[in-house]
């Protein structure tokens, strides 16, 4: 299945409407609760995640595709189910709540699709669409479809990652809430001149994904939404998420929906 291009054009009209209803609440004094792994909620995520897994219900039926919708914001089946499906959607409708929560406009909205892929028995990830509500800004794209960064008027341009030349100065792009002492033990292994900027969100992958960064290492936890979308794009771009330190493409819909940790590639 490849999607052409009216389904991506639901697909980004889908985002907007998700990052509209998002930012009127960004815009209000709203509070939140702290979900059992302590991770923070605020009515924003459960807004996003039902226009999102409504959207891509009705989608769905476009398709003609029976696509699980696996997101941070739903009770999702058992692997035992999941792996029945040959494709499957992977949300997370707020990434960087606590970003959003801290209000400096470092947060996401994300959907990615991922396929079955029977020779290597794993699900990998072929298209993806991240929004930035703050910005007004989507970037989408995907392995064979390449990377696109757009705004709510359609004015689109192709991203591409840079080639990392010898003796470059790495802008390296790591984790504004989880920044820890083995990413900067991983850093300082790196050997070479570098300039650290730290964001929240996906924005790390997408800012590789454009160009704007050379290297994002996560040697932290992460789950699966919060890197699906992102993670299409930056292949889409030229460049790929990769386990460290054995460097295996990220897979998706497994047993257990923690991510390994992993690096980005040019």
């Amino acid at each position: 299945m490849k999607l052409n291009q009216n389904n991506i054009d639901e697909l980004i009209n889908l985002i907007i409407v998700a990052n509209k209803a998002v930012i009127e609440i960004y815009n209000t004094d709203f509070e939140y609760t702290n979900k059992k792994d302590l991770s923070p909620l605020t009515i924003a995520d459960l807004e996003a995640n039902k226009i999102i897994c409504q959207g891509l219900n009705n989608l769905n039926k476009n398709l003609d595709e029976n696509i699980l919708i696996i997101s941070e914001e739903n009770k999702n089946l058992d692997f035992n189910q999941r792996k029945k499906y040959k494709y499957c959607w992977l949300v997370d409708p707020i990434d960087g709540t606590k970003e959003f929560i801290k209000r400096n406009g470092q947060f996401t909205t994300n959907i990615g699709l991922v396929e079955y892929d029977s020779y290597n028995d794993k699900y990998f990830s072929i298209f993806g669409i991240v929004g930035i509500p703050v910005e007004e800004t989507i970037y989408y794209g995907g392995l064979n479809y390449g990377s696109y960064k757009t705004d709510y008027h359609n004015n689109r341009k192709q991203v591409n990652i840079k080639k990392i030349k010898e003796g470059d100065t790495l802008k390296i792009v790591a984790s504004n809430s989880h920044m820890n002492k083995e990413t900067k033990d991983f850093i300082k292994n790196l050997n070479q001149p570098y300039d650290l900027v730290n964001y929240g969100s996906s924005i790390k992958i997408l800012k590789v994904a454009d160009g704007s960064a050379d290297l994002y290492p996560r040697i932290a936890p992460t789950m699966e939404w919060d890197t699906c979308a992102a993670h299409s794009i930056i292949k889409g771009a030229g460049g790929n998420l990769v386990t460290y330190p054995e460097k295996n493409e990220l897979v998706y819909n497994k047993e257990n929906l923690l991510n390994p940790y992993f690096q980005t590639i040019n």
